[in-house]
């Protein structure tokens, strides 16, 4: 409460200018208003309730309605509960307000406010507002967590937030669930085990494989229903989501190997003679060079190639060698590859002639079979990775059929 020019007001900070700093607004009250707000907790809470949403109206440079704030002071002060009751059906409040200051939540929801802050407290639990709020977004969507359901939200961190990157945090849950809980993501654990979720170089340095997290994400699923049928879809989705943001942390903070675990190891043809030199380039015109010195692979380097330069409008990467005369045009925008063999390098002034062909690849783990089956034995050791077909129109008819599927 202040004087301003030898007249009492209420002064409030609430809501933000336009540099996030807070925002304070002032109103006129009487002695007898300030009575009230000393002596009464509850009709306190109210008041500031029922102005906060004038505050809000007023944004981040507005005047607050100063008019319309006198107007709440003897309806929300001093009449019946009944009449609070009823006024309160007919403007906006906010209800967070009374949520953290201890306010019944089961008369809060029948409309019962008066009644609800009997037992309202001078200190405010934020938290109390977060779990409220939380609760109320769940019943929109018809959602109802048992116990244990509520419990595992809680060890993963997304009860309040379900779009929190979840994580392991035992303490926050009831020590007398914990036990269920550990065996509901021990179930998840082992469901998963030697699955992986790898990077997806062709959204950037740190993006992962989609379909790997599908795949993982629907096998630990599958697993946590059949062991604990009674779950609710929001537990498992979390205990899942848990899984999948494990698997795609170790993908970033793994060093890319060789061949990243993608290749088989069948001996391919030609695969005796390494590539010891290989040039990368892109559809922008971007191009780097890789020589065998014993330091990064080719295939983790070209991978590097791709993160760093792959974009929306840059979707087209070679890798070509050109002391065998050979390379492959990797597609990203249509998940296609073409080999190219030099069939005659062009003397005497002649153009050189070339051998393309095309075949489908199946998502970025395909991409890095091939490039790693390129990189250890050239086009040759494509062959197996086929079909390969050198007419355009056929491989045309033979993409359209696969995403038509």
């Amino acid at each position: 409460m202040i004087r301003e020019d030898g007249e009492l007001k209420l002064m409030l900070a609430a809501g933000a200018d336009a540099n996030h700093e807070p925002r304070t607004f002032t109103f006129p009250i009487s002695a007898a208003h300030l009575a009230v707000i000393r002596e009464d907790l509850a009709r306190h809470l109210l008041l500031w309730s029922a102005v906060l949403p004038l505050c809000d109206a007023a944004g981040t440079r507005g005047r607050l309605d100063e008019n319309a704030a006198v107007a709440l002071l003897d309806p929300v002060l001093f009449s019946p509960p009944a009449e609070v009751d009823a006024l309160l059906r007919r403007i906006r409040w906010d209800r967070d307000r009374l949520v953290a200051h201890g306010a019944d939540l089961d008369l809060l929801e029948r409309g019962e406010v008066c009644a609800a802050l009997r037992a309202a407290t001078e200190r405010a639990d934020e938290t109390r507002v977060q779990e409220h709020r939380a609760e109320r977004r769940r019943a929109e969507r018809g959602v109802v967590l048992g116990p244990l359901d509520a419990q595992v939200l809680r060890y993963t961190g997304q009860y309040l937030h379900g779009a929190t990157v979840p994580g392991r945090k035992p303490d926050a849950v009831d020590p007398a669930v914990l036990p269920e809980v550990m065996r509901v993501v021990a179930t998840a654990e082992q469901a998963c085990v030697g699955m992986r979720i790898g990077l997806d170089p062709r959204r950037g340095n740190r993006a992962t494989d989609k379909r790997d997290w599908d795949r993982l994400e629907s096998t630990v699923d599958a697993a946590v229903r059949r062991a604990f049928p009674g779950l609710a879809d929001d537990a498992v989705r979390t205990v899942s989501f848990l899984m999948c943001s494990e698997a795609a942390d170790r993908a970033r903070s793994t060093p890319v190997d060789d061949d990243d675990g993608t290749v088989d190891h069948h001996v391919d043809p030609g695969g005796g003679a390494r590539r010891t030199a290989l040039s990368f380039t892109d559809d922008k015109g971007g191009q780097k060079t890789w020589v065998r010195d014993g330091s990064r692979s080719a295939s983790a380097e070209f991978w590097q190639f791709v993160a760093d330069r792959s974009a929306s409008d840059n979707e087209v990467f070679t890798i070509e060698d050109e002391e065998r005369g050979e390379g492959v045009q990797l597609h990203f925008y249509a998940d296609s590859i073409a080999r190219i063999t030099t069939v005659s390098p062009g003397e005497g002034g002649a153009d050189p002639q070339y051998r393309v062909e095309y075949s489908l690849v199946d998502g970025i783990g395909g991409y890095r079979t091939l490039v790693s089956a390129f990189i250890r034995g050239g086009c040759a050791a494509l062959e197996r990775y086929g079909p390969w077909m050198s007419d355009v129109a056929e491989f045309e008819r033979a993409r359209r059929q696969r995403d038509a599927r």
